[in-house]
């Protein structure tokens, strides 16, 4: 079974994203965690926003400093919300959580996230693109949303794995673990080449 040959390896996730975690651990990649990095989440302005993902997870891959031993892999990742062109990023309160989910409202947006697999003599990365649509959402839902899930922590200011994805996402368009915050199946695929 090619998962047998991935879990010789002893894999890094340097995210302390529960959701990460949990989406490898259900897919049965053995892994340790490692704690978050302090890398502070700035990128070049002229960089088109399809590459802001893949940018900021090399830096976190970068900042880890140098693997020692050739059987080890980290992964890094990092999520991106989109909407013309407009990222979306984390939201710093209540009001700024709300704006966005009025934004996002009746509208696609696009959920990207760039993905860093390194290991002491290799380096490759990758992005996910998937494209989200909300229902019109009105007042009283995003409210109720943001009072009960708190989504200060994430990308766009939603996670499509609670309530609000439930009740307010109108379809998706490519991979819905990629909107939660890793897209599975193509690590899988590229962590078969890697590892080859």
């Amino acid at each position: 079974m090619p998962l047998r040959d991935i879990n010789k390896y002893n894999i890094i996730l340097a995210s302390q994203s529960p959701r990460r975690q949990e989406i490898m651990t259900r897919f049965g990649l053995r892994f340790t965690v490692e704690k978050k990095l302090n890398v502070e989440e700035i990128y070049p302005k002229d960089l088109s926003t399809i590459d802001v993902a893949t940018y900021l997870a090399k830096l976190k891959a970068n900042a880890y400093g140098k693997i020692a031993k050739p059987d080890t892999i980290l992964i890094t990742a990092d999520t991106i919300v989109c909407m013309n062109d407009e990222l979306l990023p984390k939201p710093i309160d209540y009001g700024e959580a709300f704006d966005m989910l009025r934004k996002l409202s009746g509208k696609e947006h696009t959920v990207i996230t760039g993905v860093c697999i390194r290991s002491s003599s290799n380096l490759v990365s990758f992005s996910s693109e998937t494209v989200v649509r909300f229902t019109n959402l009105t007042d009283t839902e995003i409210d109720f949303y943001i009072q009960n899930y708190r989504p200060f922590d994430k990308a766009g200011a939603y996670g499509v794995q609670e309530w609000i994805g439930y009740a307010g996402i109108d379809y998706i368009k490519g991979s819905y673990y990629n909107v939660v915050g890793l897209p599975i199946q193509k690590l899988y695929e590229e962590l078969l080449k890697f590892t080859a």
